[in-house]
């Protein structure tokens, strides 16, 4: 998986580590949850030691969990932030571009960002003082 590949890059180890999901459905504007890359990646980073975090706009709206397990889903970004050693952008929801990522970087413990879609501006991520990592798709 390319996105735990650069976890590791960066963080090195996994365990012990917080890694928070910005996004959980397979797509943006839906609730399918079917084949959605999320569920793989979660399951990944639980196998090696991370704790899972998880803001989906719908997902975490519903409260429908969908038999999720293994991550903890917050009601907000900035809460899902909290804490964290690393972000990565599972789903391009149009939302996430207008996130407010200066104050969610003073909230996490690394600045870590794995943009999955390669949805986000990366300079304007570096600016509120992530260290921002693309993923070709």
């Amino acid at each position: 998986m390319i996105a735990v590949d650069k976890l590791q890059q960066s963080l090195k180890i996994l365990k012990g580590k917080t890694i928070g999901l910005l996004g959980l459905t397979f797509k943006p504007d839906t609730d399918d949850m079917r084949d959605a890359p999320s569920l793989d990646l979660i399951q990944e980073l639980n196998r090696l030691g991370a704790k899972v975090k998880a803001y989906d706009p719908i997902i975490s709206q519903s409260g429908m969990r969908h038999g999720l397990t293994g991550v903890v889903v917050e009601t907000d970004p900035e809460r899902l932030a909290d804490g964290c050693d690393a972000l990565v952008l599972v789903t391009d929801w149009k939302q996430f571009e207008k996130l407010d990522y200066g104050k969610m970087a003073k909230s996490m413990e690394h600045n870590l960002f794995v943009d999955g879609r390669n949805f986000c501006d990366r300079k304007e991520l570096e600016a509120a003082g992530f260290q921002y990592v693309g993923i070709g798709h």
